[in-house]
């Protein structure tokens, strides 16, 4: 249907609780980057919070790719979300068992060449977010309110920590290069475990990057040779400033620039940049 036809119902338990989940799949040139994993995680993520979808996952792919075709979408992001559906409002789960609102779009978007090419500003932002943050969940408030912060600043995203340990970003995972080893949070309920982030550590086996797992202090970011971070809309985009502190020479490094050519090789009919 056109985006103007549809409609949520005021008692959706996602528009008063937050009580749902969502994803965003990239298409490059017509074609589903990374679908399976992400329609899986969007699964994983349903059962956690025992929200049932009411499609196999054969038939979510399908319908996503239709949409794609429908909309004749070429390069662009399809954004998909799932709530435990209508039902009055009460904070435990309704016992009539609703039936789950699904919604699915997509937008138009060209890559974010400029960021990818001379790499980003970012700040430091407590976390304060739950602690279930490897569900991709609809509650969003901690994340919005420390990019706003960042976005007054002029910057890009908020490098979020946890008293002194660094997690991830706002809407993103982030990365630290050391002497030719790569750093990051390891997965646990801190982190969203993110696709890209998945796709980039395989591009770091690929090239011969060694990767430690293990938290890193915000001193321990900040003396980093080569920062940068990743997700579906970001790609591999560099780090150039934290802070006030500019990261290696101010310009995005070696490693990153291998593991970006390494990612942009796995794009589906796509130029490198």
């Amino acid at each position: 249907m056109e985006q103007q036809q549809a409609t949520v119902q005021i008692e959706d338990r996602g528009f008063q609780f937050g009580d749902g989940i969502y994803e965003v799949i990239k298409v490059y040139n017509g074609n589903l980057f990374t679908a399976e994993q992400h329609i899986d995680r969007f699964y994983r993520c349903a059962d956690e919070l025992k929200i049932v979808i009411p499609y196999t996952k054969d038939k979510m792919h399908q319908m996503i790719y239709e949409l794609v075709e429908e909309n004749e979408l070429g390069t662009g992001h399809v954004y998909m979300q799932i709530t435990r559906g209508v039902a009055p409002r009460t904070h435990y789960f309704p016992g009539n068992n609703p039936q789950a609102t699904f919604v699915a779009y997509t937008t138009e978007g060209a890559r974010p060449v400029n960021n990818l090419k001379n790499g980003v500003k970012t700040i430091f932002q407590d976390d304060i977010r739950w602690l279930r943050c490897d569900i991709k969940s609809l509650n969003l408030l901690g994340a919005v309110l420390a990019k706003q912060t960042a976005h007054e600043q002029g910057c890009y995203e908020a490098v979020l920590h946890r008293d002194e340990i660094v997690t991830e970003g706002s809407s993103s995972n982030v990365f630290g290069i050391k002497e030719g080893v790569l750093y990051t949070h390891p997965i646990n309920n801190y982190i969203l475990n993110g696709i890209t982030r998945m796709v980039m550590l395989e591009c770091c086996r690929e090239i011969g990057l060694p990767v430690v797992e293990e938290a890193m202090t915000k001193t321990q970011f900040k003396s980093m040779d080569e920062l940068f971070l990743t997700s579906t809309t970001s790609e591999v985009t560099p780090i150039v400033q934290i802070d006030e502190v500019v990261v290696g020479e101010g310009h995005p490094g070696e490693w990153t620039r291998k593991i970006q050519q390494a990612f942009e090789a796995k794009l589906p009919n796509m130029l490198v940049i």
